[in-house]
């Protein structure tokens, strides 16, 4: 395992490195909260560790050749606690926060952006979680141990570019 992932953001350019480390991240519908009286809306994700797949790409090891040096194929996951601060009220697409029907259900990040004093959180499926900020602020933070999953996402428009030897 590498160092615990703790970041920042407080502007547009921190929220894209933010979308980048949460992509594809798990979120349990259950595991999100608007805390009103402090003005917070936090959530916990089961985060896919793209940072070390990155890692052993650049080390030479290749595309898939697992982690800590296995050649299983074994990539990691890691709980993961997000803060968002400053928030006035929340909008959810797609999903009913606290409707039993999606209690038990999972949303995969795709990506979060931050734009003037909107942060809007968006997941596969067209679900989407509208934040409306007085500041924009989040922090993210590793916690616990990673685990190891066999499962590395995928994403369609790799198949574009695998085929094409580039894009389109």
């Amino acid at each position: 395992m590498g160092t615990p992932l703790k970041l920042r953001a407080v502007d547009a350019a921190d929220f894209a490195v933010l979308g980048a480390y949460l992509q594809d991240a798990l979120v349990p519908v259950q595991d999100m909260r608007f805390l009103g009286e402090e003005n917070r809306f936090v959530m916990v994700a089961n985060r896919f560790c793209w940072e070390n797949l990155a890692a052993e790409e650049d080390a030479g090891a290749g595309p898939g050749a697992g982690q800590g040096g296995t050649a299983a194929g074994s990539y990691e996951r890691v709980h993961c606690g997000i803060t968002f601060e400053h928030v006035l009220s929340v909008e959810a697409k797609g999903f009913t926060p606290g409707a039993a029907a999606d209690r038990g259900r999972l949303l995969e990040v795709l990506t979060i952006l931050a734009e003037g004093d909107v942060v809007t959180l968006v997941f596969s499926g067209g679900a989407a979680v509208r934040l409306s900020v007085e500041t924009v602020e989040a922090f993210v933070q590793d916690m616990g141990e990673p685990w190891p999953t066999m499962w590395r996402p995928h994403h369609p428009v790799e198949d574009e570019l695998d085929q094409d030897g580039g894009t389109r």
